[in-house]
C-alpha cells in the first residue's frame, strides 16, 4: 500500500506541473496576451494537453488509483476522499479519446479570445462556429461518460456541482418560481426609479483601479499571494493557496461594476487563500464545489458588500476617491441604488433580487443546447425572446445579450445554476454567522478580518477534502435550505420598499 500510495503521489505531482503551466498560461491569455498569440498558443497547448493525456491514463497511473481505490478502506480519511475522487476523473477521462480531447483543449486556447473580440464588435456570428463547435464535443462528452444514473445534462451539471442534476435543479427553481418571483414581480411595479446624479457621472478607470485596491485591503487579501488584473469579464483562478489572483472589468459610465465584481472576486479568493495550506498540492485543494465558490463570492458581493452597516464604515473613503463625482452624494441615496431592484440585461450587474432569474433563462437554454431541441444558429433569436419573456423588456444590444458571458466559451456549460444554488446557500451561511457574531458591529471595523476568520474555521479550511454537504452539515447541523434565501430577500427588500 504504501508503494502505491507513492507511486500515485509522484504521478500526481507530474499532473499537478501540468495543471499549474495551464493555468498561467490561461490567466495570461485573459489578461496580458497579444491578440497575435493565440494561434501559436493554440498549438503549444495542444501539445501540453497531449502530455497531460498520455500521463494521466497511463497503466502506472490507472493501477496505482484503481488498487489504492480498491483498499480505500485502509487509507485515512483524507487520502481515502482524494483516491474516490482521481478515481471518478479517471473512469471519466478514459472515456474520452485523447485526439478529441486535445483538439478541445486547442479550441479553448482560441475560443475565449475570439469570443472576446466578438462582443467587443457586438457581432455574434464571429463566435457561433466556435460555439458550435464547442456544443458538439459537449454532446459527445456527456455520451461517451453517460450511465444508467447520470445522462445527458445531468453529466455536465454534476461537474460543476456532485450530486445535483436537472431533477434537483428543477425543484429548486420551482421553489424560488413559486415563492420568491411573485414577490420580485411585485418591487418591479413599485420599485422606485429615482434619479442619481452621482450615476451618471464618468468616473476614469484609474479612480476605480484604486478604489478596488482600497477593498482588497478591506477584504484582508493576502498580496503576498495574489494580484488583481483586468480582463473582459472578471474572474478568480489559482494555484492552491499559494497563488489566488482575480481580475476586474471596468466600465467608466458605471463604477458599481467593478467594484462589485472586486468584491465578488475577493470572495472567491478569500475561500481560496484561507484553505489549509497542507492541501497544496494535493486533489483536495481548492474550493469543495462550485455552488460553496459562489455561495462565498455572493456572500461577500451582497449580504456583506451591499449592507448599510458595512457601507458606514466605507462610504466616507470612497466618496473622497471620487470626490468630484460624489460631492453632494449621502450614504443612504448610495445605500439605496447599490440596492436598487429592477430588469436589467446583465447578470453580473444584476441586483440580488432579480439575479436568480437571470440564472434560470440560462439553465433553461444549457438544458436545450446539451439535448440537441437548441441549434447554436437560433440561439440568439432564441435567447432574446426568453429574455423578453422574463423580464419584460427587449434586449438592447447583443453585448447585453447572448454574448455577456464567457462560460460557454470556456466550455463551462452546466457551470450556471451554480450561482443560483451558491446565492441560496450564501443565505444560510450569513444566517448562521449573525446567531454567533455581532456582524453589524464587525461590519464598522477597519477589515472584514473577523469574518474572514469565521468562515475559515466553518468552510474555508477544509477546501474539497469533504462534500459541499459535509461541510454544511459539520458546520451548520442542518441540511442545504433554500427556506434561507426566500426570507432573506423578502426580509431585505420588504424593508427597503417599505413594503408591508
Amino acid at each position: 500500500m504504501e508503494k502505491l500510495i507513492t507511486q500515485y503521489r509522484d504521478m500526481q505531482r507530474k499532473l499537478n506541473a501540468f495543471q499549474y503551466a495551464m493555468y498561467v498560461i490561461h490567466w495570461d491569455s485573459a489578461t496580458e496576451a497579444p491578440k497575435g498569440c493565440f494561434e501559436e498558443r493554440s498549438k503549444q497547448i495542444g501539445v501540453l494537453s497531449e502530455e497531460e493525456y498520455k500521463l494521466s491514463t497511463s497503466k502506472e497511473y490507472l493501477e496505482a488509483v484503481d488498487q489504492l481505490f480498491a483498499g480505500k478502506d485502509q487509507l485515512d480519511p483524507l487520502l481515502r476522499h482524494e483516491i474516490i475522487q482521481a478515481k471518478k476523473r479517471n473512469d471519466k477521462i478514459t472515456k474520452i479519446p485523447m485526439d478529441e480531447f486535445v483538439q478541445f483543449q486547442m479550441l479553448m486556447a482560441k475560443s475565449q479570445e475570439i469570443w472576446a473580440q466578438a462582443k467587443i464588435k457586438k457581432d455574434f456570428s464571429l463566435f457561433a462556429p466556435t460555439l458550435k463547435e464547442i456544443i458538439i464535443f459537449l454532446r459527445k462528452y456527456v455520451q461517451y461518460l453517460q450511465t444508467e444514473q447520470l445522462q445527458g445534462y445531468d453529466i455536465l451539471l454534476d461537474e460543476y456541482e456532485p450530486g445535483m442534476g436537472q431533477k434537483e435543479y428543477d425543484q429548486f427553481f420551482g421553489l424560488l418560481k413559486e415563492k420568491l418571483v411573485p414577490f420580485v414581480r411585485k418591487v418591479l411595479q413599485i420599485s422606485n426609479k429615482k434619479v442619481y446624479p452621482f450615476a451618471k457621472e464618468i468616473y476614469p478607470k484609474e479612480q476605480q483601479k484604486q478604489v478596488c485596491e482600497y477593498i482588497q485591503k478591506v477584504l484582508a487579501y493576502d498580496l503576498n499571494h495574489g494580484l488583481m488584473k483586468e480582463s473582459e469579464h472578471p474572474f478568480t483562478s489559482g494555484y492552491g493557496t499559494s497563488d489566488v489572483r482575480f481580475t476586474v472589468h471596468y466600465l467608466e459610465d458605471d463604477f458599481s461594476a467593478a467594484l462589485f465584481s472586486a468584491i465578488h472576486e475577493l470572495g472567491h479568493a478569500t475561500y481560496e487563500q484561507q484553505a489549509n495550506p497542507a492541501l497544496n498540492g494535493t486533489g483536495c485543494m481548492g474550493g469543495a464545489s462550485m455552488a460553496m465558490h459562489e455561495s462565498q463570492s455572493r456572500l461577500y458581493e451582497n449580504v456583506i458588500g451591499r449592507s448599510y452597516a458595512f457601507w458606514e464604515t466605507h462610504f466616507p473613503t470612497l466618496k473622497e476617491m471620487f470626490k468630484e463625482q460624489m460631492a453632494d452624494t449621502t450614504l443612504d441615496d448610495f445605500y439605496h441604488w447599490i440596492n436598487e431592484v429592477k430588469a436589467s440585461y446583465v447578470r453580473t450587474e444584476a441586483d440580488e433580487l432579480t439575479y436568480p432569474i437571470h440564472i434560470m433563462l440560462r439553465y433553461d437554454i444549457e438544458k436545450e443546447l446539451i439535448n440537441g431541441t437548441l441549434s447554436v444558429e437560433d440561439l440568439e433569436q432564441v435567447w432574446n425572446s426568453k429574455f423578453e419573456e422574463y423580464f419584460g423588456i427587449a434586449v438592447d444590444s447583443i453585448d447585453h445579450g447572448v454574448l455577456q458571458d464567457i462560460h460557454w466559451a470556456g466550455g463551462m456549460v452546466g457551470y450556471f445554476p451554480t450561482y443560483a444554488l451558491g446565492s441560496a446557500l450564501s443565505s444560510q451561511i450569513y444566517y448562521h454567522m449573525c446567531q454567533e457574531l455581532p456582524v453589524d458591529e464587525i461590519l464598522k471595523e477597519p477589515t472584514t478580518a473577523k469574518i474572514n476568520k469565521w468562515l475559515q474555521e466553518k468552510i474555508h479550511w477544509y477546501a474539497s477534502s469533504l462534500y459541499p454537504k459535509e461541510i454544511i452539515k459539520n458546520a451548520f447541523n442542518e441540511e442545504f435550505n433554500p427556506q434561507y434565501y426566500i426570507d432573506y430577500l423578502i426580509e431585505k427588500y420588504s424593508k427597503h420598499y417599505k413594503i408591508k
